[in-house]
């Protein structure tokens, strides 16, 4: 962390050159829709950013579909089987990892169909959301934001990692999520998505953020 180099921008300037990156981004594996993480604690709001660079992209004439991985958390009584606060069942357990292959990675990979839904399933009731499929057209890129991403081996053409110090991280998440913090330690022990990421933005003061370029 210590190697990379910062420079200070504004969100909107960020959301706007991301945009100008994505607009010539071609998949490595010869897909039609350019993949894009948006990792980060959900105290760092990287979904914040993958809107943000949604509307840039909308301006410039290319679709774009913004996918949060809350809405792919596991039913209750899976996600909470050892209890509310365990963080192993945090770290490895809470998010459908398998349904977002199918679901969103699957038909956007060579040779898809370019159907991906938005998401499946309502944490606060419980159940299936039931939304529709939403069409992806050719060109189109996912913007898929959410916590650990970067260690399953999602196929992203480009990754960006909405980076907050631990003591930043502690302040800003509530309280009665603290007991989440060790999850996050641990990713950045094991996964290091600050020396991984494709793009590095660091957010601790969330007015002024800083990006590696």
């Amino acid at each position: 962390m210590g190697r990379v180099r910062l420079e200070a921008i504004t969100w909107d300037r960020l959301g706007d050159l991301l945009a100008e990156r994505l607009l010539d981004l071609k998949p490595a594996d010869g897909a039609l829709w350019p993949r894009i993480a948006f990792d980060g604690a959900p105290a760092a709001r990287p979904g914040d950013l993958a809107q943000r660079v949604s509307e840039a992209l909308r301006v410039r004439g290319r679709p774009s579909l913004v996918v949060g991985t809350e809405g792919f958390l596991r039913p209750a009584s899976v996600r909470l089987e050892y209890g509310h606060r365990d963080v192993e069942g945090y770290y490895n357990g809470w998010y459908d990892t398998g349904a977002l292959w199918r679901e969103v990675f699957g038909p956007l990979e060579a040779g898809g169909d370019g159907r991906v839904l938005p998401d499946l399933w309502d944490p606060d009731a419980d159940r299936a959301t039931r939304s529709p499929y939403t069409q992806l057209p050719p060109g189109g890129v996912l913007l898929l934001h959410g916590s650990f991403l970067l260690r399953h081996w999602f196929p992203f053409d480009l990754s960006v990692h909405v980076l907050l110090s631990p003591g930043a991280l502690r302040r800003r998440t509530p309280e009665d999520e603290h007991w989440t913090l060790p999850a996050f330690e641990r990713y950045e022990h094991e996964t290091d998505p600050a020396g991984t990421a494709d793009v590095l933005v660091r957010a601790d003061d969330p007015r002024h953020p800083a990006w590696s370029g």
